[in-house]
């Protein structure tokens, strides 16, 4: 098989060998790949493969049909359209991914739009859903929402009964985001006129949360999912406190099998039947062929995009 492949910061279309399916496991054949901004991080080499992951191929979500069954796999068939978030390797024509970890892609869905849909809403999902506890008719603000993470948060918190309020820097962008979602959609700089909020979903990072805190209502809880703005701020413990306020970190990469397992599930229960129903979006900016990876790249770096970029095989 071919695949991306990460050669002294620069990426390469190169040979490897096929890749061979664990008990438990399948190998699928990628037809889409979505790109995200751990894959720019991991070919700068500032976030590496978890184990057992390729550390040369980048590559956190796919969408493909199910290839070669492993020992004991049988929640597939061979030929279904699948789609998952995996550890890594997932831009690629072949890849190895557990069974467990695997959702099966709506009827119809392209894909694109598969490729670019398991790593954002999963994500987005855990973040508001099992880490913050979001409630019908509460109301949340998510930062950076023309991204692929926040528009898939705006839309999962939109289909929950919250208010939302969706801050995005172009204001070409920001239109585009309040028409798709029904969302609020704000200038960062003004975000705290639209508060309190009982949930803020940061994925901007530093610049944004002292004045979170200020913003938050009482009991709030903050879910710090992205720091591309950077990772180092202030913070006046006095309001964290005098708000009975709470922050929470997390990645999804390296976590466990298990844990990815139970993920997978909550999605397939609360979230396919949305996507499958037409409720969810999953907003293409540009799908190009995997073995022009480094032009995908590039265009990802270069920003003002709405939704994923998307590589197909």
């Amino acid at each position: 098989m071919h695949a991306v492949t990460i050669r002294n910061g620069s990426l390469e279309w190169q040979e490897h060998p096929d890749p061979t399916p664990g008990r438990g496991e399948v190998v699928v054949a990628v037809r889409a790949a979505g790109l995200n901004g751990a894959d720019r991080l991991q070919v700068a080499g500032f976030y590496p493969a978890p184990p057992g992951s390729p550390a040369e191929i980048p590559g956190l979500e796919i969408a493909g049909e199910v290839l070669t069954l492993g020992p004991g796999s049988n929640r597939f068939a061979v030929g279904e359209r699948v789609m998952a978030v995996i550890g890594g390797g997932g831009q690629a024509e072949r890849c190895v991914v557990h069974e467990r970890h695997l959702l099966r892609v709506p009827e119809g869905m392209a894909w694109d739009h598969a490729g670019g849909f398991p790593e954002v809403f999963s994500t987005a999902f855990d973040a508001l859903f099992t880490q913050c506890g979001l409630a019908m008719g509460e109301r949340v603000c998510i930062h950076g929402a023309a991204g692929g993470v926040g528009i898939a948060g705006v839309q999962l918190a939109r289909a929950a009964g919250a208010d939302v309020v969706a801050t995005v820097r172009h204001p070409t962008q920001r239109a585009q985001v309040a028409e798709m979602t029904g969302a609020t959609a704000v200038d960062p700089e003004h975000f705290t006129e639209h508060g309190p909020f009982d949930v803020v979903l940061e994925l901007i990072g530093a610049p944004n949360m002292a004045a979170n805190l200020v913003a938050l209502a009482m009991g709030g809880r903050i879910a710090v999912i992205g720091v591309g703005g950077g990772s180092t701020t202030e913070l006046n413990l006095l309001d964290l406190m005098g708000k009975r306020a709470k922050i929470h970190g997390s990645t999804l990469r390296a976590r466990s099998l298990e844990d990815k397992a139970t993920l997978a599930r909550r999605v397939e229960q609360h979230v396919l039947p949305l996507l499958a129903a037409g409720r969810l979006q999953v907003p293409v900016h540009a799908s190009i062929p995997m073995f022009e990876a480094a032009r995908a790249y590039e265009l990802f770096a270069a920003g003002g995009k709405l939704g994923k970029i998307v590589l197909r095989s």
